[in-house]
């Protein structure tokens, strides 16, 4: 199972934001504002929802996206990797957060609006 002590931390560091919640996925977890899935632990590397507006922070720090293998191919998903010093830094990490949350919303709101 995914490292606790890691996922306790992440959660300490965002106790400003209300409603937060890890779950359990496929050995690591995803972390939940309400119903907004806007983040990934895995492997004690932290991942937020990015779009196309908060990408360019995240790979301006040269931090990479989160990829998984399916089927012999490697993957990537629309969240990447929390740069370490914002991590550290609860105020900052809570705004990072917030725009994943952002992120997550519009994605929800746009699948939405396809499925009707």
């Amino acid at each position: 199972m995914a490292d606790e002590s890691f996922k306790e931390f992440v959660l300490d560091q965002l106790r400003a934001l209300p409603d937060v919640r890890a779950k359990a996925m496929f050995g690591a977890y995803g972390l939940y504002q309400n119903e907004h899935f806007f983040a990934i632990l895995d492997e004690g590397r932290l991942f937020f929802k990015t779009d196309a507006g908060s990408q360019a922070d995240y790979a301006a720090r040269g931090m990479e996206p989160f990829t998984y293998e399916s089927k012999g191919r490697t993957l990537k998903m629309s969240y990447h990797e929390v740069p370490p010093d914002v991590m550290e830094n609860p105020a900052e990490l809570v705004e990072w957060a917030r725009r994943a949350i952002q992120a997550a919303d519009a994605k929800q709101k746009k699948s939405t609006r396809r499925k009707a």
